[in-house]
C-alpha cells in the first residue's frame, strides 16, 4: 500500500480518537483536543491527495477510500456539534443525505460499469469548508464565544458564551450551500447510473 493510501487510512482510524476526545475529557480540553485531532485528520485529506498526484499513485482505492474517509469523518463530527448543541439538526441531516447520495451513485458505477468516481471541484471545496467550519464551531466557544456574546452578533446555536460560533455558523451556512450544489452538480454529471428510464 502507497503512502497516499496510508495517509487516508490513518484519518479513519482517528476518527474513533476525535469522538473519545469530544465526549471522555472535560470541558474546554474535549473541544480543544478534538479539534486539534480533527484538524489532523483534515491535513492528510490535503496531503494524501497531493502525494498522489506528485508521485503518480492515484489508484482505484485511493479514488474509492479517500472520499468514503472524508465523509466517515465529516459525518461523525456533524453528529458531534449537535450532540454538543452546536449545530441545527436540519444541517445535518442536509449534508448526510447528501454524502448517502453521493455514495450510493458511486457504488452503482462501480457495481455496473467497474468504474470508480472521483471527487469533483465543487465536493472538494464543500469538504474544505466543513472541515474548516467543524474546527471554528469546536475552538470558537472557547477562544471568542464570550467577546461575541458580548457585542450581541446574531446567533444560530444559542444565546451563551459557551455557544456562540458566528464565524463558524456562517462557514457552515456556506458548507450547507456547496452541499446542495455539489450535490446537484454531481447527481447531474453521473445521472446515466441512476436514470430509471434504463
Amino acid at each position: 500500500m502507497n503512502l497516499p493510501n496510508q495517509l487516508t487510512l490513518l484519518r479513519v482510524l482517528m476518527i474513533p480518537l476525535f469522538i473519545l476526545a469530544l465526549m471522555a475529557l472535560p470541558y474546554p480540553m474535549g473541544p480543544l483536543v478534538g479539534a486539534a485531532v480533527y484538524a489532523l485528520a483534515s491535513i492528510t485529506d490535503a496531503l494524501d491527495g497531493h502525494l498522489a498526484r506528485k508521485n503518480n499513485q492515484i489508484t482505484d482505492f485511493g479514488k474509492f477510500l479517500d472520499p468514503l474517509a472524508d465523509k466517515m469523518l465529516v459525518i461523525s463530527a456533524l453528529v458531534m456539534l449537535q450532540h454538543m448543541g452546536l449545530i441545527h439538526p436540519i444541517f445535518t441531516v442536509i449534508i448526510i443525505a447528501r454524502e448517502l447520495m453521493v455514495t450510493s451513485i458511486r457504488l452503482i458505477a462501480a457495481s455496473s460499469e467497474g468504474k470508480v468516481i472521483a471527487a469533483g471541484w465543487w465536493g472538494k471545496a464543500k469538504t474544505v469548508t466543513q472541515m474548516i467550519a467543524t474546527i471554528l464551531l469546536m475552538v470558537e466557544p472557547i477562544l471568542l464565544g464570550e467577546a461575541e456574546f458580548k457585542w450581541n452578533i446574531p446567533l444560530l446555536c444559542g444565546a451563551s458564551p459557551e455557544t456562540t460560533a458566528f464565524f463558524g455558523t456562517i462557514l457552515l451556512y456556506a458548507a450547507v450551500a456547496l452541499t446542495i450544489i455539489s450535490g446537484v452538480d454531481y447527481l447531474v454529471k453521473n445521472w446515466k447510473y441512476v436514470d430509471y428510464r434504463k
